[in-house]
């Protein structure tokens, strides 16, 4: 299989428009002493919102490599696919993101569920993990309830893994399983028996993305207890690193975070707790370069600051209908919401002080920030006239996304 390096830097390119100045923040990031490697990510569904294919960011992660001489490794992401959509992406991506978040919380076969508690149940009584100050207190119910939970959704990845290791040979890519998009976060505990059953499974997971407590709203910061966040991370990364010994697993394996995107509260403890662990991490953020390249047209003027005052107004307008998919990671109060009659009457600075992710700056409005950053595909079907003006002031959207990625993001997660 691929090896995947210790940091690796998920990048979401809506448009895929942004590779270079993406790239450039990497760049810039390993004159840090950041050696971070990229992945350029995109989902089925931006996908299909965008009426682009999976081939199109391949072409421009590509391009992006050539134009600026990168000689380091590179991925492209297959993010959040399953048995139903990964086709499309067999040709263009070597990272496969597992989602299985459809599974997760049913039952699999008593069959398996009794297989699963008996190769286990060594682990019932009391255990010890190196870096978790406390012995963990295992019983077969808690072995038992975790796969009634996780085992058949461990399944269903291991079902994906094999499809693409049988189109693609089990050499040529990456895999990563998301347990991300559930209901609830997987304890230390459930974290160690969904790793048991990821081995079982015979799936050489690289990455894995759990379920933290708090909330991870699409392109604003962390909400939630951050000392109870830093204990759960910390814990998650000596589990799998316990893991990798008991269970054979990828020595490599580490942690993902997605709906990595501006958890700036969370990047400190992340820090912290890979230094202390000398351990690998991968961050997945998307949307944010969107939105950067709205603050770059917004800065530019002109027809760029119209375009960014008309996708506000008409995802103001759709507000349901824009709103409605990403309604478990966005929390917007629509009162807080300027009228787009207000924002019409705004300036450059205005626009991109309200919408550009500064929390001490008093016009930010996290509102504002997460209605436009669902409402990407207003400028999908903006179409040439939205690539025109990126491409018409390319200079200042890629100083927005350059330095987005290095100064408030890789900066802040790896240096």
């Amino acid at each position: 299989m691929k090896i995947l390096e210790k940091y690796t830097f998920g990048m979401g390119d809506r448009f895929a428009r942004q590779g270079k100045a993406q790239l450039a923040a990497v760049i810039e990031a390993k004159k840090l002493g950041a050696d971070v490697t990229p992945v350029w990510n995109k989902s089925n569904r931006e996908h299909i919102t965008i009426h682009t294919h999976p081939d199109s960011q391949r072409a421009a992660a590509a391009a992006a490599v050539k134009a600026l001489g990168w000689k380091g490794s590179y991925y492209v992401d297959a993010d959040h696919i399953g048995l139903k959509t990964v086709d499309s992406f067999l040709a263009a991506s070597d990272f496969y993101t597992l989602d299985v978040a459809d599974f997760t919380g049913k039952a699999a076969d008593e069959k398996s569920v009794a297989a699963f508690v008996e190769a286990n149940k060594k682990f019932i009584g009391k255990l010890s993990v190196p870096g978790i100050d406390q012995p963990l207190e295992i019983t077969g119910d808690l072995i038992r309830t975790t796969a009634g939970k996780f085992l058949l959704a461990v399944q269903e990845a291991g079902k994906i893994y094999r499809y693409v290791a049988e189109k693609k040979g089990g050499d040529n890519f990456v895999t990563e399983v998301s347990i991300d998009e559930t209901d609830a976060p997987q304890s230390p505990l459930e974290m160690l028996f969904i790793l048991s059953a990821i081995a079982k499974e015979g799936i050489p997971a690289q990455t894995i993305a759990p379920k933290f407590t708090g909330r991870f709203n699409k392109g604003v910061d962390y909400v939630g207890d951050l000392a109870q966040f830093e204990k759960e991370f910390n814990e998650d990364v000596c589990i799998v690193a316990f893991a990798v010994q008991e269970f054979g697993l990828p020595s490599n394996l580490k942690l993902s975070i997605h709906s990595g995107s501006d958890k700036f509260s969370i990047y400190g403890p992340m820090n912290r707790a890979i230094k202390k662990h000398n351990a690998g991490l991968h961050v997945k953020t998307a949307g944010t370069t969107w939105l950067e390249e709205i603050i770059g047209l917004a800065c530019a003027g002109g027809e760029g600051l119209k375009i960014a005052k008309e996708v506000y107004r008409r995802a103001y307008g759709r507000f349901d209908e824009l709103c409605g998919p990403y309604s478990a990671v966005i929390d917007i109060k629509k009162e807080e919401l300027p009228a787009p009659d207000d924002v019409d009457k705004w300036d450059e600075q205005r626009y991109a002080q309200t919408l550009r992710h500064v929390q001490s700056n008093p016009s930010y409005n996290l509102n504002f920030r997460q209605l436009v950053h669902v409402g990407y595909k207003v400028a999908a079907e903006m179409g040439d006239r939205y690539y025109k003006a990126l491409e018409d002031n390319e200079k200042v959207v890629a100083r927005n996304v350059t330095e987005n990625l290095l100064e408030r993001h890789i900066r802040k997660i790896f240096v």
